[in-house]
């Protein structure tokens, strides 16, 4: 079986064009490739499907096997796959997603590396929508005590849910301490991405992230977008900012309630390979 590993900012996953749909058990595989000791290593697995709606559909698979919503920097990937094979030729185009069509334009080809904006939708506000437990209801600065220590949360959906937080300063050690208790908090059904971010100026912010099913990775496509959306909403944001992560850094903009949020960023091809049936037998 074929394969590409890519990655945004750091941001890895394995790359399947499965055209035929011949994968039968994407979860599983997603948890044995994606382990970085006996498989390829990567924060899951990005299945490339046939759409009647899109140019291609995605499905995406976390590194403990969950299926993911959506992907900011993985959708990057994406279009630079489709555009790469001659799979399309346009360079704005749709791909589908479980959280929605989603429009990609890919405004700089460089050798090795692409530079894509993709429409990622207007963020949904309303905890019945993220989802959250408890009344209808926006959640900003949303006291929550967690472990003795209050904390404040702001909560956005970018077609999978996010928990963003603000401190003066942010470290791995932070997010490695809260990250997986918030994930795992009984506050979010579906569980959480969560946020860790410190606002360096109106137009730049320094983020570091817990995700759902893969731990803290380099970056978050849509974590960064949330964390935008919870910046300006709290009034601390321009509507264009700088999202410095450990992998790098992405452009975003919101205008505001009702408006989309566009993300660009980058996208580049590490290695192809093959999976064979004795490495998957492992």
């Amino acid at each position: 079986m074929q394969f590409t590993k890519m990655q945004g900012l750091g941001n890895d996953y394995i790359y399947l064009h499965d055209p035929d749909k011949r994968l039968t058990d994407p979860a599983a595989l997603a948890v044995k490739m994606s382990d970085r000791r006996f498989g390829i290593g990567g924060d899951g697995i990005i299945l490339i499907l046939p759409s009647k709606k899109a140019s291609a559909k995605i499905k995406i698979f976390n590194a403990d096997g969950s299926e993911a919503e959506m992907c900011g920097n993985a959708i990057r990937c994406v279009a630079k796959l489709l555009r790469d094979r001659g799979i399309v030729r346009e360079k704005a185009f749709l791909i589908e997603t479980k959280a929605g069509l989603k429009k990609v334009n890919i405004i700089r080809e460089l050798p090795g590396q692409t530079q894509v904006k993709v429409d990622m939708g207007p963020p949904s506000l309303y905890s019945n929508e993220i989802p959250l437990t408890g009344p209808k209801r926006k959640v900003t600065d949303e006291p929550l005590v967690v472990e003795g220590k209050e904390l404040k949360i702001t909560c956005v959906s970018m077609g999978n849910p996010h928990c963003v937080l603000f401190f003066p300063k942010i470290s791995s050690k932070l997010v490695r301490a809260l990250g997986p208790v918030l994930e795992n908090y009984p506050l979010f059904p579906n569980k959480t991405n969560v946020e860790f971010v410190q606002v360096l100026s109106e137009d730049a912010l320094h983020m570091q992230v817990w995700e759902r099913g893969s731990g803290e990775t380099m970056a978050c496509g849509t974590g960064a977008c949330a964390s935008v959306v919870a910046g300006r909403l709290k009034g601390h944001l321009a509507p264009e900012v700088r999202v410095i992560l450990p992998g790098g850094e992405l452009k975003i903009s919101w205008e505001g309630e009702g408006k989309p949020v566009f993300m660009t960023g980058p996208a580049v091809t590490v290695f192809t390979g093959e999976w064979s049936d004795e490495t998957q037998s492992l």
